[in-house]
């Protein structure tokens, strides 16, 4: 429990019994504890989490439902196509931009969930702004790698901390909070899965970085959506099935 701040004056509850007392400040442990839970419930792996075994209809779930993956993919799929047939930056960032605004629009006249809709429309805006500032067609994949460089970061340094983040986010789903962190084969088992992410997002910029440098939109666009969802969705359901076969293993865990 936090301490009262040092200018509250001792014994002031009894003398002034109708103040309202400070309420406890929640322990940061706790704070972090519950952003960690929230992010984890918000995850591809909770739609797994929710399922006996990870059939067709719960594997579309976990990759956002068919309208999830349509929002994901054709933005960047009309992109592809009108520079391809146009190689005007102009209309192929309009058409790319514009559909994702549509996608956005719909979700919010029909009330469904937005946040991810939003955040797709507001980085296809931001680099279409960083491509009409340059004029380079290239540079509206930028957003993208830095995306790619920062999830690769945070996956990697959660190994070297020893908190691999797959096993943080799969010990909230599994109600294991953090004692997978005393079980050598799970500790184990999450540094491989969290590296095999990590490994995506670097292969993701390995690949797509020296066609950017070669100024090569095409391929570029086309590697961009190769290696998203395809890349994701086997990656995701590997993760789920090797999380569930080592918590099989361990009935005693709680």
């Amino acid at each position: 429990m936090a301490e009262l701040p040092d200018e509250a004056p001792v014994g002031s509850a009894e003398t002034a019994p109708n103040a309202a007392s400070p309420r406890p400040e929640p322990e940061t442990s706790a704070v972090v504890g519950a952003a960690i839970a929230d992010a984890a419930r918000k995850s591809g792996l909770n739609a797994l989490a929710q399922a006996d075994r990870p059939n067709g209809h719960v594997i579309l779930e976990a990759m956002g439902g068919i309208r999830g993956i349509i929002e994901a993919v054709l933005p960047g799929l009309l992109f592809l196509v009108a520079y391809t047939l146009t190689t005007d930056l102009v209309i192929s960032l309009a058409v790319s931009v514009g559909v994702a605004a549509i996608l956005t629009v719909a979700r919010l006249i029909q009330k469904t969930p937005v946040a991810s809709a939003i955040g797709g429309l507001i980085g296809a805006v931001a680099s279409a702004i960083l491509a009409l500032v340059t004029g380079r067609p290239e540079d509206n994949f930028v957003l993208g790698f830095v995306t790619n460089g920062a999830y690769a970061a945070v996956l990697l340094a959660s190994v070297l901390v020893r908190w691999p983040l797959i096993g943080v986010i799969a010990g909230y789903l599994m109600s294991d909070s953090t004692a997978w962190k005393k079980d050598g084969a799970k500790r184990r088992t999450f540094v491989v899965l969290t590296l095999c992410w990590a490994g995506m997002f670097i292969a993701r910029l390995a690949v797509q970085l020296p066609l950017y440098y070669a100024g090569n939109v095409e391929w570029l666009a086309a590697t961009k959506l190769f290696m998203g969802l395809p890349l994701y969705a086997p990656l995701l359901i590997l993760t789920w099935l090797v999380v569930r076969a080592l918590y099989r293993k361990s009935p005693a865990a709680s």
